[in-house]
């Protein structure tokens, strides 16, 4: 049995953000109480810098600091958890890892061995994957000998059926590891483990969950687990993201390296980093400034937005055979009821009857009483479901 009475760290780096929690230590099945929280933000950009006690009480906010990259990001974050728990010691560090391929189906103790075997993996989540790592690395080198855990996005959609994880390719690329793997799993099983909490009769049916933010996929789960996604093979596909296309004809990627010179590198940057609410709006990539503005391209792109997530939110429920809930998380999720609303105005005909106050004022529930699909908010917690695995992970070592 791991010793455990220092703090838990949770360490969530995103393609834009550093998200941290730290917990005072406690069972996997108790749950653990948070003592601080907070993020980076604006990496690269306008980076901003904000943490509260459990309470809500702030304990920083600095605004007006240099660019940071994710390096720079990481050493000030433990440079600031020094400064704030200098008496404490760390127990143990969770970390929200992207891609685990084939080999990583739950949550591991990080070594030599599962790094050299997360690197390989960076191709297929170019802007995550990296910053993940990094984060893993420099804990080790703050923390030398303080056990890191990692928690795998593709983890939870591992029990898929065969025909929603394959592509039709020859067979022998789906045994190479050419396949659907979906993500933001360690979100969707957060709020598989909230609904069995607070709804139980909705969790045991055919529940679509949205999560939308500046990563956008849809999860399609039956009786709380994962059934289909709309991510496949890397965290592009699917639903058009703050930067990232989503779903795209493979076509046009052959004609821009064909008749437009596009490399991989190019494609990359262009796919990655120039397109979705970005390249659509040519304004930015966070749909609040997209509400905000009056032109039109913010409109189209927001509408563009809206019909792809019921699209998608549609396919999932075909997967399912039927649809019992449907479930908002996530910024845009759990904050936009302009986007909720053109979203369920358009999926009406599923059963959908959207409660306009509710949806407006932010309810949990924001369906009407004779709505065939019953429709919540409900906000994830990636953190949290990240140090319940890395407290489960220690409690059996």
């Amino acid at each position: 049995m791991t010793e455990r009475t220092g703090l838990v760290l949770v360490i969530n780096a995103g393609s834009s953000s550093l998200k941290f929690r730290v917990f005072e230590p406690a069972t996997a099945a108790s749950g653990a109480a948070v003592l601080a929280s907070g993020q980076i933000d604006g990496i690269g950009v306008r980076p901003r810098f904000v943490a509260e006690d459990g309470s809500g009480e702030e304990l920083a906010r600095v605004t007006d600091m240099a660019v940071l990259d994710h390096d720079g990001a990481i050493r000030l974050l433990i440079e600031w958890l020094g400064e704030r728990f200098g008496g404490r010691g760390i127990a143990a560090v969770g970390h929200r890892v992207v891609h685990g391929g084939t080999e990583h189906a739950a949550p591991v103790l990080v070594d030599d061995r599962v790094m050299a075997e997360l690197r390989k993996l960076v191709p297929l989540a170019p802007l995550h994957q990296p910053h993940n790592l990094g984060a893993i690395e420099a804990v080790a080198a703050a923390y030398p000998g303080v056990p890191q855990v990692a928690c795998f996005d593709t983890a939870f959609h591992r029990g898929h059926p065969w025909v929603a994880d394959t592509f039709a390719l020859p067979r022998h690329f789906y045994d190479e590891g050419l396949r659907r793997y979906g993500f933001h799993g360690l979100s969707y099983e957060y709020i598989a483990r909230e609904l069995a909490r607070t709804a139980p009769a909705l969790a045991a049916g055919r529940v679509v969950v949205a999560h939308l933010g500046n990563g956008a996929s849809c999860c399609a789960m039956l009786a709380g687990r994962s059934i289909d996604s709309s991510m496949g093979f890397t965290a592009l596909d699917g639903l058009p993201m703050g930067t990232r296309t989503g779903q795209i004809d493979p076509g046009v990627l052959l004609h821009l390296i064909d008749e437009r010179g596009f490399d991989t590198a190019r494609l990359q940057t262009l796919l990655y980093h120039e397109s979705g609410l970005k390249g659509l709006s040519g304004i930015s990539s966070d749909m609040r400034d997209l509400e905000a503005s009056d032109r039109p391209e913010a409109e189209e792109a927001i509408a563009y937005f809206a019909y792809r997530a019921r699209c998608q939110i549609a396919a999932q429920a075909a997967a399912l055979e039927g649809l019992d809930g449907l479930v908002f998380t996530a910024g845009i999720g759990e904050h936009g009821h302009g986007v909720r609303a053109r979203i369920c105005r358009g999926l009406a005909w599923l059963g959908i009857e959207l409660d306009e106050a509710a949806n407006a004022e932010g309810a949990t529930i924001v369906s009407t009483a004779k709505s065939a699909v019953e429709v919540r908010v409900v906000p994830t917690d990636e953190e949290r479901m990240i140090a319940l695995h890395a407290l489960g992970v220690l409690e059996r070592s």
